[in-house]
């Protein structure tokens, strides 16, 4: 084996020192040294130190960063290493990992640094997941979107999310962390009472559109270098849970209609059999978004419920939502003799008690009464949106028109969701063909 050698000349007593040839006793240490020996330490000496092959005689220098490790005195292996520097000061901000063996601890400390680049540690210390969801809602969501999807957003904050995982640290929250969120939201998040369902949880379309509220914060954390990746990324979002579509069905709607006329609500309730509009929409219109020469309602906003239940004059679900609707000249009728009965109330439908808007929730109050008035089943006031739109579907009306008059942002979602009324449609569109092919063959 090759060796280097470096030729050191120095003095006996410090050659003898560094090469650890000689070991002094306290004996020798006090005892004067002869001439003879006084004069060899004089003279210059020879030491030959060796390097094999792939073995470095002196530690290697650490790069800036590296960090180090050492055994604890508990028998765990401490990595410390670098993480950034404080903007302010420029200190440095040295973080730790624990492992049971060095391995370990190298390994973690390797992962560690590796995390850190490209996020501000500086920042990111700063952030649990409640002050970030707060911070975000505050200057990013909240100033950006309409009054229901703010209030929406704040309520799945304050209410689902910070009492559950605020306290982890942003840059600490993982994966595992939303996954187990969402399952304690499905099996017990409602907390006011239970679904229409009969489950105590939330429905999985409230924790699928808390997940991309979720997804939405975190990618903006990831944008502010405060977290390296989206931890929603590697997330299962629960697959929404569709039931069956109820209707008022077709037999069923005029005693439907004679109980509202009995409480005087034929007008509200017959409009909303052609119409389809949302509760909030129905309740905001006033008397001038009639165009009686036309034919025509005009929708441009809606009445919704806040969180404290205040409620809140915005604009509606998207801006395809703004829009006019054509109406049938019964229902115009209609609207002019309810108009008639209270001149001078700007709104359509007046309560008859306050001479104010309707309570959105109050309508639907009323429908259930006029059900029980006509003996038939429950259906959700919400149905009859979705009975004007099967009807008119199944009554030749094209899915692009149904689209616009519900104020829907897509024919595409229009022709998804009733997907049934289309179906006989298709049976006759079968009929056709089947005609036209026997005639050709």
């Amino acid at each position: 084996m090759k060796t280097k050698i470096t030729l050191l000349t120095i003095s006996a007593t410090l050659l003898l020192t560094a090469c650890g040839q000689v070991e002094r006793s306290s004996t020798e240490t006090t005892s004067p040294p002869t001439p003879a020996a006084r004069e060899e330490a004089q003279q210059p000496y020879v030491c030959l130190l060796t390097k094999s092959k792939g073995v470095d005689s002196m530690a290697k220098k650490r790069a800036n960063g590296e960090g180090n490790i050492r055994k604890r005195s508990d028998g765990r292996w401490e990595g410390r290493y670098t993480a950034g520097y404080n903007a302010e000061t420029g200190k440095r901000i040295t973080k730790n990992v624990w492992g049971k063996t060095q391995a370990e601890g190298k390994a973690k400390r390797a992962a560690a640094m590796e995390a850190t680049k490209g996020v501000d540690v500086s920042r990111a210390d700063e952030y649990t997941v409640a002050t970030w969801l707060r911070s975000w809602y505050d200057i990013y969501a909240k100033p950006n979107v309409r009054v229901a999807t703010a209030d929406r957003d704040h309520l799945m904050i304050e209410q689902y999310t910070i009492p559950r995982i605020g306290n982890i640290k942003l840059a600490k929250l993982a994966a595992h962390d939303l996954q187990k969120l969402y399952k304690e939201l499905m099996e017990s998040g409602r907390t006011n009472r239970k679904s229409g369902h009969g489950n105590p949880g939330l429905s999985s379309t409230t924790v699928r559109s808390l997940h991309l509220m979720l997804h939405n914060a975190l990618n903006r954390a990831v944008k502010e270098r405060l977290i390296l990746r989206n931890p929603t990324e590697d997330c299962i979002a629960p697959k929404v849970q569709k039931f069956e579509m109820q209707i008022l069905q077709p037999e069923h709607i005029k005693t439907y209609l004679d109980a509202a006329d009995k409480r005087g609500l034929l007008p509200m309730f017959y409009l909303e059999l052609v119409s389809g509009l949302r509760k909030g929409e129905l309740t905001a219109l006033l008397w001038s978004d009639l165009d009686i020469t036309d034919k025509t309602i005009s929708v441009s906003k809606q009445y919704v419920k806040n969180p404290n239940g205040e409620l809140t004059l915005s604009r509606p679900k998207t801006e395809t939502s703004v829009r006019k609707v054509s109406i049938p000249q019964e229902a115009v009728d209609l609207l002019v003799a309810e108009h008639k009965r209270h001149p001078n109330n700007p709104y359509m439908f007046p309560s008859p008690i306050t001479g104010e808007m309707y309570y959105p929730d109050s309508i639907v109050n009323l429908h259930k009464k006029i059900l029980k008035d006509a003996g038939l089943p429950h259906i959700r006031f919400h149905d009859l949106r979705h009975t004007f739109a099967t009807l008119a579907l199944q009554n030749g009306v094209d899915v692009k028109t149904v689209s616009s008059m519900l104020g829907h942002y897509d024919a595409g979602f229009t022709l998804r969701t009733y997907t049934h009324a289309t179906r006989q449609k298709q049976d006759e569109a079968a009929q056709t063909m089947g005609g036209f092919m026997a005639q050709v063959m």
